[in-house]
């Protein structure tokens, strides 16, 4: 399994926001099949790799095909062959590390 981070941002849109534009990825996303969680600056997806890129591509397109004319997307892919990773382990590892204010680690 890996983890795509992906951002799709069109940059002739017209209009101020961007959140219609974004549920509608989001539709496509859950039509994957794929995990997904969606953060502020983005969208985390798990699945097998080249899932992924065609996932991405797809996202990538999807301006283009609603008349769009330039699109940025930004993608990070963490491909672990060691072990099944999951979507919230790394956050949730790094949280599990992180001692409270006022308490000393033992």
């Amino acid at each position: 399994m890996a983890l795509m981070d992906i951002a799709v941002l069109p940059l002739d849109s017209k209009e101020g926001s961007l959140s219609g534009f974004v549920a509608a990825l989001q539709e496509l996303l859950a039509a994957s099949g794929c995990s997904f969680r969606l953060h502020d600056m983005g969208s985390t997806v798990e699945g097998p790799a080249p899932l992924l890129f065609d996932l991405a591509l797809k996202l990538h397109e999807y301006s283009f095909s609603q008349g769009g004319k330039r699109v940025y997307t930004v993608m990070k892919i963490d491909d672990r062959r060691d072990r099944a990773v999951r979507l919230g382990e790394k956050s949730a590892s790094v949280k599990a590390k992180i001692v409270p204010a006022g308490r000393t680690e033992e």
